[in-house]
């Protein structure tokens, strides 16, 4: 496992659509564990692989309970609403209040290429709707309600 560097707001990549991942093969294994040992180095509960210049639609997220690998995920259904602060590692030292769905499902295929539904609520809703933005070129800066950062 190895770290690799995070970009940051103002870097043309962040704002670029992912590509569908079509295989999964050594490479990825070793982007998925490079990819959670940097959040886990930076302090992250998520972390999309457009973070360290990889256009690929993979993402990372522990809350505290387990790692979770999501490979092509969507968003299938949503929930309510609530609004919570935000921050992201893209972004460092801004955050602000965005509104996200209160519970949320996605679809994805898991590192071994099984298809997973994860249904997740409050912050697993939300890292997963933010990480996922991630691989659509979308920052939560563009959806905050209320700045608190700087």
């Amino acid at each position: 496992m190895a770290l690799r560097s995070i970009r940051e707001i103002g870097d043309e990549l962040l704002r670029k659509k992912s590509k569908k991942v079509e295989k999964i093969d050594d490479r990825l294994q070793v982007l998925l564990d490079d990819m959670l040992e940097t959040m886990y180095e930076s302090n992250g509960v998520g972390l999309a692989a457009p973070q360290i210049g990889i256009l690929k639609r993979v993402v990372v997220i522990d809350i505290g309970e387990e790692p979770v690998f999501l490979i092509n995920p969507e968003i299938i259904k949503t929930e309510g609403s609530y609004i919570d602060e935000e921050g992201c590692l893209s972004i460092p030292g801004e955050q602000g209040e965005v509104e996200r769905p209160y519970k949320v499902t996605v679809k994805a295929l898991d590192r071994n290429g099984n298809e997973v539904v994860i249904e997740g609520e409050e912050l697993m809703a939300r890292a997963l709707c933010h990480e996922i933005d991630h691989l659509n070129g979308v920052l939560f800066v563009d959806k905050i309600i209320k700045e608190n950062g700087r």
